[in-house]
């Protein structure tokens, strides 16, 4: 079975033992990829959500043959690139340069879109100017995609619209909408990504059910987004005995150990349940869905680029 978990932000300081500033434990990152090998993961696309990210993520993948980035600016952190010393040219022209001095490890523009529902770090004219520059970015890079969507009331969609023949593919990730939005941006030929958060309720579970098996990626989105047992996909996990694989156990940071996932720090390998629930609701194997979430991942992500995954 082979995965690639399209949303990993691992750049975040709590996968190095950090929390809010302080240190709680010792660095764990390859305890931590170590999990992820073992629940079929085989590649990861690191987060890159600002210019200064973006370069941590590059630099955190020149380590890792299997890690690969993206370079892009948040919707939540649009508001720095007019602040930036170069101003918007300049903070677009230093991602630009990460792209073109790194082809080898970055697969896609991004994280990059709308996000309404966070309209205190960034103002919807700011979202708006900063989400529309990525399209002559993924237009002069040929890179796909790789979109954030949040209670955008049709500007996103029209945004897409407008700008649809500049980029070539892309996906919608942490998909939390309904299945008349996911029909709208399978319409616009985007694929849709799928986490913990995506699996909320009944409805997430008819709205992820909807998209077809071509169109479908996966991923964590840790730390955040892991399925929690008051999710309605807690249900459709396997129990003890009916899988070979098991999310490993979890401790309080307090009572950290190397061999366990800390209580509320989502990890990649949390992957493989987003992978389970789906598989339930298909009425299908997970190695079946698997090698087509693969396939799929393959095609708009790394077609270009040269991998060992």
């Amino acid at each position: 079975m082979k995965l690639i978990d399209i949303g990993a932000n691992l750049t975040d300081p709590v996968f190095r033992g950090v929390y809010r500033g302080k240190r709680a434990h010792s660095d764990d990152l390859g305890s931590i990829l170590e999990r992820a090998r073992g629940a079929g993961i085989v590649g990861m696309m690191v987060t890159g959500g600002s210019l200064e990210e973006s370069e941590r993520s590059i630099q955190l993948c020149r380590q890792n043959e299997h890690l690969f980035a993206t370079v892009g600016c948040h919707p939540t952190r649009s508001g720095e690139v007019n602040k930036y010393s170069g101003g918007a040219d300049g903070y677009f022209a230093g991602l630009r340069r990460l792209i073109d001095d790194n082809r080898d490890k970055v697969v896609a523009v991004g994280e990059c879109g709308l996000d309404y529902d966070r309209l205190n770090f960034a103002s919807k004219e700011v979202q708006l100017e900063q989400f529309v520059r990525h399209f002559a970015l993924a237009e002069a890079t040929g890179l796909p995609l790789f979109l954030h969507d949040r209670n955008t009331g049709g500007d996103f969609a029209r945004l897409i619209k407008e700008n649809r023949h500049r980029f070539t593919g892309g996906v919608v990730h942490s998909f939390t909408g309904s299945m008349a939005e996911a029909r709208e941006l399978l319409g616009l030929g985007l694929h849709i990504g799928i986490n913990g958060c995506s699996l909320k309720t009944e409805e997430n579970l008819a709205a992820a059910k909807s998209i077809p098996l071509d169109r479908l990626m996966i991923e964590s989105d840790c730390p955040y987004c892991e399925i929690r047992p008051t999710h309605a996909s807690h249900r459709l996990l396997p129990a003890a005995g009916e899988s070979l694989w098991q999310l490993p156990e979890s401790r309080k940071k307090e009572r950290w150990s190397s061999e366990c996932m800390v209580k509320s720090r989502n990890e990649p390998c949390s992957t493989r349940q987003v992978l389970q629930v789906l598989a339930k609701l298909h009425g299908m194997s997970e190695e079946d869905l698997a090698s087509q979430i693969y396939s799929n991942t393959l095609r708009v992500f790394f077609s270009n680029v040269r991998h060992g995954l």
